[in-house]
């Protein structure tokens, strides 16, 4: 067994001591990341297949699980064993049932609430499957547009962010920003900026029914994703969506435009910070959102800095670099970076407004 001293054992790079308990330490996360990488795939499976809305109902013995999915049992056993060992579901061997705690269930099986964990694992297996057009860009320095990508990343990234659009966006952030929740209860005009599914779009104007969207996204197919969404959330009657990019996109002038999660993927960021003051009424306020990040690499060397600096690395860098433009903040930029865009492009004023979890929330005024 290894000891907490330097030895030197083989294989270890030119003839360096390898201290035994940091390496164990590091074989340890190695295990962790490993098995959590495999068990991502089994979240997916949970959601997709109703295992864990099923599980929700009552404890159950695998063959039970199986029965009211219709699915295999021996298939069933396998992913509630792994589900266990993974703290995802309860097992308890005096009965042999499973069974999800209501935290649990909280988080694995309302894709409407305010935490869904299967969203995010969708996103992160969709970006994996362009390892190799990613490894390939490593090597050229070429980009890789968004549309490029697996459907599973639009899938994933509307369902991995949209909770954090339900719980904040109207009861915390839209109240942070000066007199917009006023002017939308009156009937505002709003443009959502690189809207995607339209999750957001949908989420405002749900709440203000006297105000009117337009939401846009470069990306066609989110944008007749988005039409959909809207007309399923009984919203279509104003809202309206058109295929543009963020230094295109028209219908102004606006009193709000908002970008959620959607600049730092720019390659021209101050293109569309430009576009921005120019389609606002001079009272008119630009929302932005985007990921939580401190101002340097030590502060984002955390599990939520983990998150964006690798799906930033797959998504959001080799988005940027595919565009015109220059820029490719990445994630996680942090507020400088966009303080500095606003004002290099117009704006008068910049503050953050508001924070959350994952997320940070900036007000730029002309």
């Amino acid at each position: 067994m290894l000891q907490d001293e330097d030895v030197k054992l083989d294989g270890s790079t030119m003839g360096t001591p390898v201290n035994a308990g940091r390496l164990l330490e590091f074989v340890e996360r190695f295990v962790g990341d490993l098995g959590a990488t495999m068990a991502a795939g089994s979240v997916v499976l949970g959601d997709r297949l109703g295992l864990y809305r099923a599980l929700a109902e009552c404890p159950q013995h695998p063959e039970e699980l199986a029965g009211r999915t219709g699915t295999a049992a021996r298939y069933v056993e396998e992913w509630l064993r792994g589900q266990a060992a993974s703290g995802y579901v309860c097992y308890d061997p005096a009965t042999g049932k499973y069974s999800l705690t209501p935290e649990q269930a909280f988080a694995l099986t309302d894709p409407h609430g305010p935490l869904f964990a299967p969203g995010a694992f969708e996103l992160a297996l969709g970006a994996l499957r362009a390892e190799p057009e990613i490894a390939a860009a490593f090597r050229t320095g070429a980009g890789i547009p968004w549309d490029l990508h697996d459907d599973q990343v639009f899938r994933g990234c509307e369902r991995f962010l949209r909770p954090a659009y339900t719980a904040n966006l109207v009861p915390n952030w839209l109240p942070s920003l000066d007199g917009v929740v006023a002017k939308l209860h009156a009937g505002a005009r709003v443009a959502d900026v690189g809207c995607g599914h339209g999750a957001s779009t949908a989420l405002l104007a749900a709440a203000f029914p006297r105000s009117t969207f337009v939401g846009s996204d470069p990306h066609a197919r989110s944008v007749a994703e988005a039409v959909r969404g809207a007309r399923s959330a009984g919203v279509d009657d104003r809202v309206e969506f058109e295929t543009a990019s963020a230094q295109t996109f028209s219908g102004g002038p606006f009193d709000l435009v908002t970008t959620f999660d959607a600049l730092h993927d720019m390659g021209d960021p101050l293109g569309a910070a430009r576009h921005v003051l120019r389609s606002l009424h001079p009272d008119g306020t630009w929302m932005i959102v985007e990921p939580y990040a401190g101002g340097s690499v030590p502060e984002n060397l955390g599990p939520v800095g983990r998150v964006y600096y690798s799906l930033s690395t797959f998504l959001c860098v080799p988005n940027a670099l595919s565009q015109p433009g220059g820029y490719a903040l990445g994630a996680q930029a942090g507020e400088e970076p966009i303080r500095r865009l606003a004002l290099d492009a117009g704006f008068g004023t910049f503050r953050r407004a508001a924070e959350a979890p994952f997320h940070l929330v900036y007000e730029a005024k002309p």
